[in-house]
């Protein structure tokens, strides 16, 4: 038997579902690790590894987030690959630079598996301060 293009109903792909967090009060990690089960799909009885789940994450009041002070000493760090190209900044200086929002999604990515569904993943998460 043989499936024509026409036939075959792709509905599965285009529905996605949206969670909501509400950051104010809580804390960065617990946000942050919620965040990240949803967006792998681990809340769903269909979780797998290989594929992107279908859902968007949302979280609002970023900024209202609970950090305790011997956390903002906390080191983002980046590299370029140069020699002397690392780059640190405390977590009170990334989130007055770029705003509490980049704090979470830099938190949120670490948490994330480094392969090749990071980024795409990383598309499904929309956070507003």
């Amino acid at each position: 038997m043989r499936l024509s293009l026409n036939s075959y109903n792709m509905e599965n792909e285009t529905n996605k579902n949206e969670y909501v967090i509400d950051a104010s009060g809580k804390r960065l990690g617990r946000v942050a690790t919620e965040a990240a089960s949803v967006l792998q799909g681990k809340n769903s009885p269909d979780f797998a590894r290989n594929e992107i789940a279908p859902v968007t994450v949302k979280i609002e009041n970023a900024s209202k987030m609970d950090i305790p002070e011997h956390r903002k000493g906390d080191i983002y760090q980046s590299y370029s690959g140069y020699p002397g190209g690392r780059r640190t900044e405390t977590l009170e200086h990334l989130g007055k630079r770029l705003g509490f929002a980049e704090v979470l999604r830099r938190t949120i990515s670490g948490m994330l598996p480094k392969n090749k569904l990071r980024k795409p993943t990383l598309h499904n998460l929309k956070i507003n301060e």
